[in-house]
C-alpha cells in the first residue's frame, strides 16, 4: 500500500487536477467526472435524429435486423456490469475527422445495456463510452473519454495506435509508481479502430455446398501456418492477394498443401489484435498476433477486399476453398489474455467496460494476476467472461465454418480461483456444449503460473501439444539422451501421459518445431538464439533450444557440415512422421526455411518471418519436400502408422508376435536393463496384423508391418534384422542417409541378416514376407 502522501497525490489526480490542459469537448472541471449530467449532454451535433428504441438484450453485439413495424436498423447490446451509463457512438464517413454521434443506451436488463437504432445498417462504424467510478485502488477503471471496442464486434475498421490519449491513466504523471491511478480525460476516438456492423444473417447461396472434411483425429496431419507469412512471397499468388485470406484461398497456395498431404491448417491467430507499444516505438509490429482484442472479428490486416465487413466474407470464402480441397481449418486462439496488458496498459475494450468483471485482479485490486506473462489474465470463472469465450467459439464454428481450435496457454483457462482445475467451469462447459464438443480441441497445456504445467492432464475430447515428444526427439538426434526410455514412450504414442480416461494415442500432438522457437533448419544450424533484430538485447526467447549446429554456428560454406545438416533435417522429419500420434509440421520446415537463428520472431513481419518459396529452386529443399510428401503418403496409406488405440505389447499365444516390439542392434528384443543403458540406436517393430478396431463395414483392419531403426551416432553401426516369426524379409522404404530417395521398390533384406546402418540415419523397412 502507498504512503499517505502518495494517496493524497492520487486523490488530487482523481479530482481532475492534472498537469497541463486536458480538454474534453465542452466539459470542464468537476463536470468531467464519469456519469456527470453535463458530460452526458455535451456532445457533437448528432448524425441521426431517430430516437433509440428499447431493443433487446440478446444477442450481444451489433445485429442488423428488421425491427418493430418493419423498420430496418441495428440492435446494440453490451454487458457492462457495474457501469453507471453507456453511450453508443456512431461515426460517419469522415475518416480521421469523422463526426461522432453519441446515443445513450437507457435500457438495462441483467447488466446488459441495449437499444435498437433505426436506420443503422451494415458497414456502420461504432464504439462505446462507458461511465462509472474511477478508483483503480478497488479495480474500478471506467473512463468515458476512451472509446471502447465492442467485445462482440464482427468486424473492425482501422488499426490501434498507442499515443498517450489511448491510455485510461496519465502516462507522464511524475510519480511513475502510481501513474496508472490518475485518470486521463483526453479523447481516444481518433486513435482507435471502430467496430463495424455486419449482416451476419445475409443469405449466401455459395455456402449451400460447403462440406466439412471431418477428418478423424487419427488420420490428421496438422500444418501450422501464418496467413500473411505463408502467402506473402508466393510467386503463384497474384501480388494484390499476397498476405491475405484470399491469398491462402488461391489455388497456388492450396495446391502446395494438397500435394504435401496435410489434412488441416492451424492458423496463427486471426482474431483482431493490436501491436504493443514497445514494438511500435522500435519501428516493429506484432507479427504472430498473440495479442487479441476482438474475439469475433477476423484480423482486418489480412483482408484484400476491405475492412467494412468485407473481411468476414473473405475469410468464409477461404474456409470454403480449403474445405473443397479436403483441408480442415483450425484456429490458434488467445482467450487467456488481451492486448490491454497490465495496469500500465492501454484502455481499448474490456478494461473500460468492467475491469473487475473481465480480469483476474490481485488482492489489492489495482494490479492484475498474470498467469500468461502478458500482463493480464481473463477471469474465465465469471459467467459473462465464459459466455464471451464460448459465444466466440460457437460463432467461428457455426458462422465462419472452422473445424477446431488450438488454445494458447490453455492451463490459464482451466484455472478456477487460483489453481489449474480439470473440473473448471471452462472445461465443463466445453464438454457439454453440443457444438464445441464435436470440433477439434487442442490445448497448449501450460501457462506461466505456479502449477501451470499440465501435459497429459487434460480430459477426454482434448488433444495436447506434447512438448515432451519435442524434447526427447531433439535430444536423441543431438546425442543428449541418457537412455532411451522416454524416447520409447514418445515414438509409440505417449501412453504414460494419455492412456487414461478413454484417451487415445491421437491425444498427443507430436511436434519437433512450432512457431515459437527455432525452425527445423535453424535447429540444426544454431546452438544459440540470435534475436538481436527484436530489439530486446537478445534477452527474449528461450535459452533451452536443445539444438546442435553440426559444427558451425549459422550459415556456412563447409560442404561436410551442410550435408550433415540436410541429413539431420531428414532424420527429424522422418521420426516425426512415423511416430504414433498426430504429427504437426510448421510451414516451411518441409523446404528448409530459416529465420537466421531468431527463435522468437514474433515481431518480424518481413523476410525473416515469411516463407521463402525460392528455396524450392535448389536441390536440397526440393529433396526435403519430396521426402516429406513421400512420408505423408506412406502414413495415409498405412493404418499401422496412425493407430487409434494404444499398443498392448503382449505376445500372441499363437506365434509370440507383439503389436509393438523393441529391438537391440543384435536383433534381440530389449530387456528392462536395455532401457536404462545409454544407447544411440533404437528399433521398433509395428505389427500390421494386430491393429485394434474395425473399418466402417465392420471388417478387421490389417496392414503391412514395419521396422524403424533410428541411429544417432556419428559412425555406422551393424544391425541384425529380426528374423522369423517377425519377418522372413524386409524391403527398404526410406533411408535418410541418401540425399535423393528412391520411389521404386528398395533393396530387399532377409530376416536375420545383418545390415549396416549409416551414421546418423533412419531406416524404415516394410515386412514383405
Amino acid at each position: 500500500m502507498s504512503s499517505a502522501a502518495e494517496q493524497e497525490t492520487v486523490q488530487e489526480g482523481l479530482r481532475g487536477d492534472l498537469p497541463g490542459p486536458l480538454p474534453v469537448a465542452g466539459v470542464e472541471g468537476r463536470d468531467r467526472e464519469p456519469g456527470s449530467p453535463v458530460a452526458l449532454r455535451a456532445r457533437e451535433a448528432p448524425l441521426y435524429t431517430a430516437s433509440v428504441w428499447p431493443g433487446a438484450p440478446t444477442p450481444l453485439g451489433a445485429r442488423f435486423r428488421i425491427g418493430p413495424d418493419g423498420v430496418a436498423g441495428t440492435n446494440f447490446a453490451l454487458w457492462a456490469g457495474g457501469a453507471e451509463a453507456v453511450e453508443l457512438c456512431l461515426f460517419d464517413e469522415g475518416g480521421d475527422s469523422a463526426t461522432e454521434t453519441r446515443l445513450p443506451l437507457t435500457e438495462l436488463t441483467h447488466e446488459i445495456w441495449h437499444g435498437f437504432v433505426p436506420g443503422v445498417r451494415p458497414g456502420q462504424r461504432y464504439g462505446y463510452r462507458v461511465h462509472g467510478r474511477w478508483d483503480p485502488w478497488t479495480g474500478a477503471r471506467w473512463n468515458p473519454a476512451k472509446l471502447l471496442l465492442d467485445p462482440y464486434a464482427r468486424a473492425v475498421d482501422g488499426d490501434f495506435e498507442l499515443p498517450a490519449e489511448v491510455y485510461g491513466h496519465v502516462r507522464d504523471w511524475p510519480q511513475q509508481h502510481v501513474a496508472d491511478t490518475v485518470r486521463d480525460d483526453r479523447d481516444s476516438a481518433p486513435h482507435v479502430p471502430k467496430g463495424v456492423v455486419v449482416h451476419d444473417d445475409a443469405p449466401d447461396d455459395e455456402w449451400m455446398d460447403d462440406r466439412r472434411p471431418k477428418t478423424p483425429w487419427a488420420d490428421s496431419v496438422i500444418y501450422e501456418l501464418h496467413v500473411r507469412g505463408f502467402t506473402k512471397l508466393h510467386p503463384g499468388i497474384p501480388e494484390e492477394l499476397r498476405g491475405t485470406y484470399a491469398g491462402l484461398a488461391h489455388p497456388a497456395a492450396i495446391d502446395h498443401l494438397v500435394r504435401l498431404g496435410v489434412t488441416a491448417v492451424e492458423l496463427l491467430p486471426v482474431h483482431q489484435y493490436a501491436h504493443e507499444d514497445h514494438l511500435l516505438k522500435r519501428g516493429l509490429r506484432n507479427y504472430w498476433g498473440y495479442n487479441s482484442i476482438g474475439y469475433f472479428a477476423p484480423h482486418a490486416g489480412y483482408s484484400a477486399s476491405g475492412t467494412r465487413g468485407e473481411q468476414v466474407g473473405e475469410f468464409k470464402r477461404m474456409v470454403r476453398a480449403l474445405h473443397a480441397a479436403g483441408i480442415e481449418v483450425i484456429l490458434d486462439v488467445v482467450y487467456n489474455h488481451t492486448a490491454e496488458a497490465g495496469e500500465l496498459g492501454p484502455t481499448l475494450s474490456l478494461r473500460g467496460i468492467d475491469n473487475r468483471g473481465y480480469y483476474r485482479l490481485q488482492s489489492d485490486a489495482r494490479t492484475y494476476a498474470d498467469y500468461t506473462g502478458c500482463g493480464n489474465t481473463l477471469h474465465v470463472v465469471q459467467p459473462h467472461v465464459l459466455r464471451l469465450i464460448t459465444d466466440s467459439l460457437r460463432y467461428w464454428v457455426t458462422e465462419m465454418g472452422v473445424d477446431g481450435f488450438r488454445f494458447d496457454l490453455a492451463a490459464a483457462l482451466a484455472r478456477s480461483m487460483h489453481d489449474v482445475d480439470m473440473l473448471s467451469p471452462f472445461l465443463a462447459v466445453i464438454a457439454q456444449d453440443p457444438v464445441l464438443r464435436r470440433v477439434k480441441l487442442i490445448a497448449e497445456p501450460w501457462d506461466v503460473g505456479n502449477g501451470g504445467y499440465q501435459v497429459g492432464a487434460f480430459p477426454p475430447l482434448w488433444t495436447e501439444w506434447n512438448d515432451r515428444y519435442r524434447d526427447a526427439v531433439r535430444d536423441f538426434w543431438r546425442g543428449a539422451l541418457p537412455d532411451v526410455r522416454d524416447l520409447g514412450y514418445r515414438l509409440s504414442g505417449s501412453s504414460d501421459l494419455y492412456a487414461w480416461g478413454g484417451r487415445r494415442p491421437y491425444a498427443s500432438i507430436n511436434f519437433v518445431t512450432a512457431h515459437d522457437g527455432f525452425t527445423l533448419r535453424d535447429l540444426v544450424s544454431y546452438e544459440q538464439k540470435h534475436n538481436e533484430a527484436n530489439g530486446e538485447g537478445n534477452r527474449d526467447g528461450t535459452n533451452d533450444n536443445r539444438s546442435w549446429n553440426c559444427g558451425a554456428e549459422g550459415e556456412t560454406d563447409d560442404p561436410r557440415i551442410n550435408v550433415l545438416r540436410r541429413r539431420q533435417l531428414r532424420n527429424l522429419l522422418t521420426t516425426l512422421l512415423v511416430s504414433t500420434g498426430v504429427p504437426m509440421l510448421v510451414a516451411g520446415d518441409e523446404m528448409g526455411r530459416t529465420q537466421g537463428g531468431n527463435n522468437n520472431a514474433y515481431c518480424q513481419d518481413n523476410e525473416a518471418g515469411w516463407l521463402d518459396w525460392s528455396l524450392l529452386e535448389t536441390p536440397g529443399p526440393r529433396g526435403l519436400l519430396e521426402l516429406t510428401t513421400r512420408l505423408l503418403s506412406l502414413r495415409h496409406a498405412h493404418p499401422v502408422l496412425r493407430r487409434r488405440a494404444f499398443f498392448s505389447g503382449r505376445a500372441r499365444a499363437a506365434d509370440g508376435l507383439r503389436d509393438l516390439a523393441w529391438f537391440t542392434p543384435h536383433g534381440k528384443e530389449m530387456t528392462e536393463q536395455d532401457w536404462y543403458a545409454p544407447a544411440s540406436t533404437l528399433a521398433l517393430y509395428l505389427s500390421g496384423r494386430d491393429i485394434p478396431g474395425r473399418d466402417a463395414r465392420g471388417a478387421e483392419v490389417t496392414d503391412d508391418s514395419f521396422l524403424t531403426v533410428l541411429h544417432a551416432a556419428d559412425r555406422p553401426a551393424s544391425f541384425q534384422l529380426p528374423g522369423p516369426p517377425w519377418a522372413q524379409s524386409y524391403e527398404l522404404v526410406v533411408d535418410t542417409s541418401r540425399e535423393e530417395q528412391e520411389t521404386a521398390p528398395g533393396t530387399v533384406h532377409a530376416g536375420g541378416e545383418t545390415v549396416t546402418v549409416p551414421a546418423r540415419s533412419v531406416l524404415l523397412l516394410r515386412v514383405t514376407g
